[in-house]
C-alpha cells in the first residue's frame, strides 16, 4: 500500500510555486498529487470566497466572534484570545458552503499559542456527523490537531454517531519535543479505507476508528476557551496562534468512496 513508504518532497512544480514546499506520501504507479484547494492568507483581508466566521455566539467557556480573526500583512492567519469585561473571546473560520470535500491529504502550518485556557485546533467537520447508525462512514469530526496543553502533548481524535447518548470517539495523544517553538506542520492523509496523522511530516497516528467518513467535510481553524486547557484566568492576554497556510492535495484521478447514506443537503 503506496501511503506505508516513507514521505518523499512534493513535485518540482508545486515547490516552485508554493514555498515552503509540502511533504506528500507517494502517490502510487499511474497517480499523482495535485493541489485541489489552498489559501496561503497573503493580503490584509480574510478571503470569504474560501472561508465564513461563524456568527458571533457564546462558544464554551468563551465567545467565537469576527473580531478575533485577522490577517497580519506579511502571509498569516492571526486568531486571537482576549478579554473584554466578563467575555473571553477567541474565533473560528470555516470552508462550510465553500469547500467541502472527501479523501486526500489536508496540511496546516501554524504557530502556537503561549499561554494557558485556550486551545486552537485544526479539523474537519459537516452536518452528517449527527446522523446516527452507520458509525463514521456517514459523517465523522475529524480533529487533525487540537493542542489542550503547553507542552509538546497534542490530540488526535475522531467523533461520530452525533453528540448524544450514540456518540462515540476515538483519540490519540502525541508527545512532540519542541512543539511550542516555531512553525509546525499538520497533516491528515484520509484515505477511504484509513486515516494517517502527522507532525511535521512523521506519522504519529494510524486508525480505522467509525469505519472511515465516506462523505465531504469541510475545514475549520478555531480557538476555544475552556477547562480542559487550565484556567483562563492565568492567562495574560491578548494571545494568538498564527496559520501560514492551509493545502489540499487529491491524488489524480481522485480516490473513490464506498456507497454510503446521502449526505444532509445543508451542511450545518
Amino acid at each position: 500500500m503506496f501511503w506505508l513508504l516513507p514521505f518523499v518532497l512534493a513535485s518540482v512544480a508545486t515547490a516552485e510555486e508554493l514555498q515552503p514546499a509540502d511533504q506528500l506520501p507517494p502517490a502510487p504507479p499511474g497517480r499523482t498529487w495535485k493541489l485541489i484547494w489552498h489559501d496561503e492568507f497573503d493580503g490584509d483581508k480574510l478571503d470569504e470566497s474560501k472561508w465564513e466566521c461563524p456568527p458571533d455566539a457564546p462558544r464554551r467557556d468563551g465567545w467565537w466572534m469576527r473580531k478575533a480573526v485577522s490577517l497580519d500583512g506579511r502571509g498569516h492567519l492571526v486568531m486571537k484570545t482576549f478579554q473584554e469585561g466578563d467575555k473571553y473571546i477567541d474565533g473560528c473560520i470555516r470552508t462550510r458552503g465553500k469547500f467541502e470535500h472527501a479523501f486526500g491529504y489536508y496540511v496546516a502550518r501554524i504557530k502556537l499559542h503561549k499561554q494557558p485556557g485556550h486551545w486552537p485546533a485544526f479539523w474537519l467537520m459537516g452536518s452528517t456527523v449527527h446522523r446516527v447508525g452507520n458509525e463514521g462512514r456517514d459523517g465523522t469530526e475529524i480533529d487533525i490537531m487540537e493542542k489542550p496543553w503547553l507542552d509538546g502533548r497534542l490530540n488526535h481524535a475522531l467523533h461520530w454517531d452525533g453528540y448524544g447518548k450514540e456518540h462515540r470517539s476515538a483519540g490519540h495523544k502525541a508527545d512532540i519535543p519542541g512543539l511550542m517553538e516555531g512553525w509546525h506542520t499538520f497533516a491528515l492523509l484520509w484515505l477511504p479505507d484509513e486515516y494517517v496523522f502527522y507532525v511535521d511530516g512523521k506519522e504519529t497516528w494510524r486508525t480505522k476508528a467509525g469505519g472511515v467518513c465516506q462523505v465531504p467535510l469541510f475545514i475549520k481553524l478555531s480557538d476555544e476557551v475552556g477547562k480542559w486547557a487550565g484556567d483562563i484566568k492565568e492567562a495574560q492576554l491578548p494571545d494568538e496562534f498564527l496559520v501560514d497556510y492551509v493545502r489540499v492535495y487529491d491524488l489524480a484521478p481522485p480516490m473513490q468512496p464506498r456507497s454510503v447514506s446521502a449526505p444532509a443537503s445543508a451542511p450545518e
